[in-house]
């Protein structure tokens, strides 16, 4: 195994570990002990979990359970109150420049410019990036192409979605951050983002998703991670969180496991 070589940062009063790039170099992604808290209520508690490099890593939990702020800390768009993150070998923080070329991110909320173009805004995305996908492919596999000239403004609340999930991989990113990946498509739209994901997988892409789509979840994802008030009460394959459930399916060990399943059962 690869030395760690690891130097400890102040930075506003924080204690954060650096990572060489040569550095974990199984894992894509390491957590340890995050804890982040908003006007003194706790949000993400002592969490910590790695994602493997080339593994699909699912974060699951109802809105409010600290998924959104999690994500945020990894990208080292928030600063945490306590913990370490590493993002391919580099804190998020100090390195953000170079992470930038290597994640793509969607984001649960993206706005764009209505009266910019299709086109236009993948043309103003691939240049910020060195080794940029080839954006007009990406819009033929997401059967956008023909949305080209069009207006963003002119997409349904469907396609901006697709869009945004097509705008994540234009930095050909050696981890990619989903959330929320497929809210607002219908079946056959999500089923073509499943494949687009699928070949990411192939590609030994990192894949980071949050989803309350647990059919989604149960074909996507190698593991996931389950929080509710902002812990992990939870974590293992699909096939572990199922059988240390009374249930045969994801869905039902998924209430379970969050305390609702005498709810679910009440509605039929």
């Amino acid at each position: 195994m690869e030395k760690k070589i690891a130097n400890e940062i102040e930075d506003d009063n924080e204690s954060i570990i650096e990572y060489s790039t040569e550095s974990n170099i199984e894992n894509s992604i390491v957590i340890s002990h995050l804890t982040k808290c908003y006007k003194g209520k706790i949000a993400v508690n002592d969490l910590s979990f790695s994602i493997k490099k080339g593994e699909v890593f699912g974060l699951l939990g109802h809105n409010g359970a600290g998924k959104s702020t999690t994500i945020d800390c990894i990208l080292g768009l928030k600063k945490f109150d306590k913990g370490n993150i590493s993002v391919l070998g580099m804190n998020p923080v100090k390195k953000r420049k170079v992470l930038f070329q290597k994640v793509g991110v969607q984001l649960q909320e993206s706005s764009y410019q209505d009266n910019l173009k299709v086109g236009e805004l993948c043309e103003e995305m691939a240049a910020l990036y060195d080794n940029s996908a080839d954006y007009n492919e990406l819009l033929k596999k997401f059967k956008l192409f023909s949305f080209k000239k069009r207006q963003i403004s002119g997409l349904s609340g469907g396609e901006k979605q697709k869009l945004s999930v097509l705008l994540a991989l234009i930095p050909n990113p050696e981890v990619v951050f989903f959330d929320e990946l497929t809210t607002g498509l219908d079946t056959v739209a999500r089923h073509e983002v499943w494949k687009q994901l699928k070949y990411l997988k192939e590609a030994k892409t990192t894949i980071f998703l949050t989803s309350h789509y647990m059919d989604e979840v149960e074909v996507l994802c190698d593991r996931v991670c389950i929080m509710k008030e902002g812990k992990d009460i939870a974590s293992g394959t699909v096939e572990e969180l199922i059988r240390n459930s009374p249930y045969e399916r994801l869905e039902e060990a998924y209430l379970w496991y969050m305390g609702e399943e005498a709810k679910h059962e009440d509605v039929f």
